[in-house]
């Protein structure tokens, strides 16, 4: 039997600020050293976003071991980001490949950090009532994947990450190649790769008097109705190299905000 997960209490919220005309949100950039293509059009899109604030879902690393490392990617990483957020607000939630991002990444950077769950409160836009988005990675609510949750549940816990994070850097760079070498193994025995419950989107979205879930994860972008003015959107992971290439934000804009789907907007990137 599959039990939901507990609906998130006292959810921090963001409000956006009324000057807001643009919010982008991306996820699953896995960004990495061997694929430069993708990180040429994250770097491009993050310099050039007429956003005027920029939401990371999680996954945008392919593995983060810590904020001390400085190899060469991670530096021209953390260079665009720093850049970006000197522009615009840009806010980051961990997600499964990346939840070991700690403050002093974010410090460097000058991203602000997301719990997951977040409420988002885009405000009202004339005579329209407020809209309220629920942002997640979406790992939380694939219960039918319930070897990974039992994985979640243990590398969350703060002294798992201690002792962890007390390794040698070489050392975790390694546990995290040997973990992810299981994990794709495990995806190969996988007949359906696990989604989010629709139960679980549905209570999560009750308990934060919200209407809209927005999240990664599962690398299928979609589009689906809840019922009873409720839907949950799907962000794309990111890859230049594949034919057509995924390269997706979705954008809130203020002046769709009277639409039924709360002025969100799917964008495909070119590749110019």
């Amino acid at each position: 039997m599959t039990h939901l997960p507990p609906a998130p209490s006292e959810t921090p919220c963001v409000r956006a600020q009324p000057a807001w005309q643009r919010i982008d949100f991306i996820s699953d950039l896995h960004l990495d050293a061997g694929e430069p293509a993708t990180f040429k059009a994250w770097a491009q899109h993050m310099t050039h976003t007429p956003a005027d604030a920029l939401f990371i879902l999680g996954d945008l690393f392919e593995v983060w071991v810590g904020d001390d490392n400085q190899d060469p990617f991670a530096l021209q990483c953390m260079a665009v980001l720093k850049a970006t957020a000197q522009r615009i607000p840009v806010y980051f939630m961990c997600g499964n490949r990346d939840f070991l991002v700690g403050a002093e990444l974010l410090t460097l950077t000058g991203m602000q950090g997301l719990s997951d769950p977040t409420v988002l409160d885009l405000g009202a836009a004339g005579d329209i009532r407020p809209t309220r988005l629920l942002l997640s990675h979406g790992d939380a609510l694939c219960l039918d994947d319930h070897d990974y949750l039992a994985f979640r549940a243990q590398v969350r816990q703060p002294q798992w990450q201690t002792a962890f994070l007390a390794k040698p850097l070489a050392q975790r760079q390694a546990d995290a190649r040997s973990i992810r070498t299981q994990s794709e193994a495990r995806k190969q025995t996988q007949a359906v790769y696990a989604d989010v419950d629709t139960q679980a989107a549905i209570a999560w979205l009750e308990a934060t008097h919200t209407q809209v879930l927005l999240h990664g994860h599962t690398h299928k972008p979609a589009h689906h109705n809840l019922g009873h003015g409720k839907s949950r959107w799907v962000l794309s992971d990111w890859q230049a190299d594949t034919q057509p290439p995924r390269l997706e934000v979705i954008s809130w804009l203020r002046e769709q905000n009277h639409s039924p789907a709360h002025g969100l907007s799917r964008l495909p990137l070119s590749m110019g």
